[in-house]
């Protein structure tokens, strides 16, 4: 009996991983998200990071990155966290907003978006009323409102207590005077129709939240087509993939799709390895409060076109961009190293590169993009990840050089004493340009020391 068990078991996750089946299924699931794209053409377009990038075709989304996580939406783990808060969202919902995402067998919807979304929309009604007091507000609606059937009542009911604690809490940042309140509705492959919205009677503002994978029974369902249909293809592609990722698969999606099941992997292979041997380095993000003045990026989205001059891709031979490079990674190029508008600082590996990024890192960073800054360029901040030490760095400059407004003060705030409000609503402005950014504990710890501590007790640690 176990045996068969085993058996059945070990097909299934075969069918699971197959790369075939995997991509037949993200096709049909791309086809949905276009039919519901049709249905709101001036809706931006937006996929929810990682996952739903495999559905939403680049050529139809937004350019502006949204990242809403399951996880702060698990059961007894709900949570508003302002480090994802996603408030540059606010400025594109003047008339609704088409959210993308999936979820993997058994469940209908993602909690991301069965959830997460739910909470912000609320939170952010919430604060928003407490931000505007003086703004006449009418039928404000300031309810939790989730998808019936997917969270239960009493799970409703234990994450209406925590919705005040989390406005108060986003109160701390500049939102603008929404004339609407936001709502969640939701879209599933299941949905018999899809809810017209009229600018002239619209009484919120929709925040459409699309589950582009259809449920099927242990999330497996043969096709006609010769593949099986798996819900929520484009999780984990980092098991199945082969190298191949969203972007890949969207430059070359046509030639991928058109492959049978024996060539498929051949052709895949071949493109993941074109992919490898061009340069496929990401675009710095750049922190719009600020008018792209600090600019982000990892440190393998920087190249050194010639000797001495280090670039970032997006930038070509752009000459008003400086770049302060933290690695931790041997170099085989040093040639940047003279140049006036570059500065690399080695990053220690472990517990040493904890002090160091106060007590070293910290202070050389804010001299360098200071002076930059005073000479009228742009300032790119790299580190590996290009999610920790950068973030962190940005978050100190930003906060000593540039005002509330995102105004560049050439002496500094001198006059102005931070807090950690002002550093977390300065973390914001880079998370609402890079959504992956996911400084460490400790990098923010020693982000607040060095803000927060007088200059006379830091040269006595050093």
């Amino acid at each position: 009996m176990n045996t068969d068990r085993n058996k059945t078991f070990s097909h299934l996750r075969k069918e699971s991983l197959d790369i075939y089946n995997r991509l037949k299924s993200i096709e049909e699931d791309i086809n949905f998200v276009n039919q519901v794209h049709d249905a709101y053409p001036d809706f931006p377009l937006l996929p929810n990071l990682r996952c739903g990038a495999w559905y939403t075709d680049p050529c139809l989304a937004a350019p502006h990155p949204v990242y809403f996580k399951s996880t702060d939406g698990h059961f007894a783990n709900w949570r508003f966290n302002l480090r994802r808060a996603n408030l540059h969202l606010l400025n594109l919902s003047h008339r609704g907003i088409v959210l993308v995402d999936s979820t993997r067998s058994g469940k209908r919807m993602p909690d991301a978006l069965s959830k997460t979304v739910p909470i912000w929309c609320t939170v952010v009604n919430r604060a928003v009323r407490l931000r505007h007091r003086e703004t006449p507000r009418q039928n404000w609606d300031i309810s939790l409102h989730t998808p019936p059937g997917v969270v239960s009542t009493q799970e409703h009911s234990q994450i209406v207590p925590l919705l005040d604690g989390w406005a108060e809490s986003l109160n701390v940042f500049l939102l603008p005077d929404l004339s609407l309140p936001l709502r969640p509705i939701w879209i599933t492959p299941t949905s018999s129709s899809f809810p017209k919205f009229s600018p002239t009677e619209q009484t919120f503002i929709p925040i459409i939240c699309v589950s582009a994978s259809r449920q099927v029974e242990e999330g497996f369902d043969r096709r006609s087509g010769g593949f099986v249909y798996i819900q929520g293809s484009g999780d984990d592609h980092e098991l199945w993939g082969m190298g191949l990722n969203p972007d890949i698969f969207w430059h070359n999606r046509e030639r991928i799709l058109s492959a049978n099941r024996s060539e498929v992997e051949t052709i895949i292979t071949s493109c993941v390895n074109s992919a490898q041997n061009t340069n496929t380095a990401r675009l710095p993000s750049a922190v719009a409060r600020v008018n792209g003045r600090i600019l982000l990026c990892a440190t393998s989205d920087l190249i050194v076109r010639s000797p001495g001059h280090l670039s970032a891709i997006f930038f070509g031979e752009s000459g008003d961009v400086a770049y302060l490079v933290l690695s931790s990674r041997d170099r085989n190029d040093t040639s940047a190293d003279d140049a006036r508008n570059v500065l690399y600082i080695p990053i220690p590996n472990g517990k040493k590169g904890h002090a160091h990024f106060l007590q070293m890192v910290l202070p050389r960073a804010m001299e360098f993009v200071q002076m930059q800054l005073a000479q009228g360029m742009r300032v790119c901040i790299a580190c590996d990840s290009g999610k920790d030490l950068s973030i962190g760095v940005a978050t100190a400059a930003l906060q000593k050089y540039f005002d509330d407004e995102g105004n560049f003060v050439v002496d500094g705030l001198h006059d102005i004493i931070p807090d950690k409000r002002t550093i977390r609503m300065r973390l914001e402005w880079i998370i609402a340009a890079r959504p992956e950014a996911n400084p460490a504990r400790d990098t923010l710890k020693r982000v607040n020391q060095f803000l927060l501590t007088s200059d006379s007790f830091l040269r006595k640690r050093c």
